[in-house]
């Protein structure tokens, strides 16, 4: 079964860690990496089975719009089965850290 991405980028730090919790509680999903953009922007990148990434981003955006106060979603893309050159260039492969936590 094919492994997705799943990011998503806010406005502030507190909106991004909305995000993040509720799209491992939402779904089979492992948080592989996280990070500051620019201009007080945050993301969060997850993997998992397509459906499950779907299923994580979708609550971790919602969960943003109705949770966070005054942060915001600045973008989010969901990649369902990113290639191997797109992997060895992102930082969206599991690690010694995120690997106990795999799905």
């Amino acid at each position: 079964m094919p492994m997705a991405v799943g990011v998503i980028e806010t406005l502030s730090f507190p909106a991004i860690l909305i995000a993040a919790d509720t799209m491992v509680k939402a779904a089979a999903v492992t948080v592989v990496f996280y990070d500051k953009s620019e201009s007080g922007r945050f993301f969060v990148a997850v993997r998992g089975h397509v459906a499950e990434v779907q299923r994580a981003v979708a609550a971790g955006l919602e969960a943003v719009e109705v949770e966070s106060h005054g942060g915001q979603v600045m973008s989010h893309y969901i990649v369902p089965n990113p290639p191997e050159n797109v992997e060895s260039v992102l930082p969206i492969h599991f690690t010694s850290k995120s690997e106990p936590f795999r799905f």
